[in-house]
């Protein structure tokens, strides 16, 4: 009996945050002025036609540090009772320094807690990154099903080898107040910046921003700690100029195939979030994206599954914002 009475516990957990209802959209717009280095929220019944939260102004302002967040990632804890948003403390309007951003900027991360997506904790400074790391770049974080903690990653330079290419690090939390000790967790010959992680099929996909071809990469594996191998044949691999890499899958059809969407930062010419899709992840066989809609340049940032009434509680809170010009 207390074994029926878990499960259906489980159940009802999971159907709690199933996310049928649509998606919420972080991220932030650049380096303009101190605000848009903040985060912004965006708000989607299918995850293609997205519409701004708030007016098309920031929800959320971080005072600490650098007093700039970019590259936020929201997080459902495992248990869908809160949510976690993490993002880099930077401010480049601020500094006018990309050296410093890579050589001498914030070992730390900056971190939002909530239970609604609405009412929203003081965000607090967290070190994630080695002492002699000159940045914590870019973090995101995805629940391990075998050690059942959280691994969260981000790209650093050290000055350990004089700063000589970005590395992902990582370490693991529970609380995301206490981390573990950093370690490296993707070494590659060259720098490497911006990973995302998905679950799919069962398997675990990886897609990461390689500096020396300013390409993104797709790794899979069975388990969070690899062995990971590059998928065969993916379709992106040749496409130069963009980076933040973020997987989403959104609903199926008119009986179709669910689709996978990769939207990448076209960073190089400036345009922001571009969409590709598949309905097979696992042949990495991406076609850009038809009906895609961005009320601005969406930034590197991350798309949530939401329920329907998530959805509703956002809309109400923040009201929808006519197209941004």
């Amino acid at each position: 009996m207390k074994k029926f009475l878990l499960m259906m516990i489980m159940l009802t957990a999971a159907t709690a945050f199933a996310g049928d209802g649509g998606f919420l959209f972080i991220t932030f717009k650049g380096e303009q002025t101190p605000m848009t280095e903040q985060i912004y929220f965006g708000l989607s019944k299918d995850g293609r036609q997205w519409e701004a939260l708030n007016g098309g102004n920031p929800i959320l302002v971080s005072k600490l540090g650098d007093k700039g967040v970019r590259d936020p990632f929201l997080l459902r804890s495992h248990d869908g009772k809160k949510f976690y948003l993490i993002a880099t403390d930077l401010s480049i309007n601020l500094t006018h320094d990309w050296g410093r951003a890579v050589r001498a900027a914030s070992k730390s991360i900056v971190i939002w807690e909530s239970t609604d997506l609405v009412k929203w904790d003081e965000p607090r400074l967290v070190q994630v990154a080695p002492d002699d790391a000159g940045c914590a770049w870019a973090p995101e974080a995805v629940y391990d099903e075998d050690t059942k903690d959280y691994l969260v990653f981000w790209a650093s330079m050290t000055k350990s080898d004089n700063f000589a290419k970005h590395r992902i690090w990582a370490a693991r939390t529970k609380d995301f107040k206490t981390f573990s000790k950093p370690f490296i967790y993707i070494e590659k010959p060259n720098t490497i910046i911006d990973t995302d992680i998905v679950r799919g099929d069962g398997k675990y996909y990886r897609f990461t921003k390689d500096e020396k071809f300013k390409a993104v990469t797709m790794e899979v594996s069975d388990k969070l700690m690899g062995p990971w191998t590059d998928v065969p044949n993916f379709s992106l691999a040749k496409l130069t100029g963009y980076e933040g890499p973020e997987c989403y899958q959104v609903a199926a059809a008119d009986g179709k195939p669910a689709t996978w969407c990769l939207i990448m930062d076209n960073y190089a010419k400036g345009q922001g979030y571009k969409p590709f899709v598949t309905t097979d992840l696992a042949s990495g066989q991406f076609t850009p994206g038809e009906g895609f809609k961005f009320p601005f340049k969406f930034r590197h940032g991350s798309i949530l599954k939401l329920s329907d009434e998530e959805y509703q509680r956002l809309e109400k809170a923040y009201g929808k914002a006519p197209e941004n010009k």
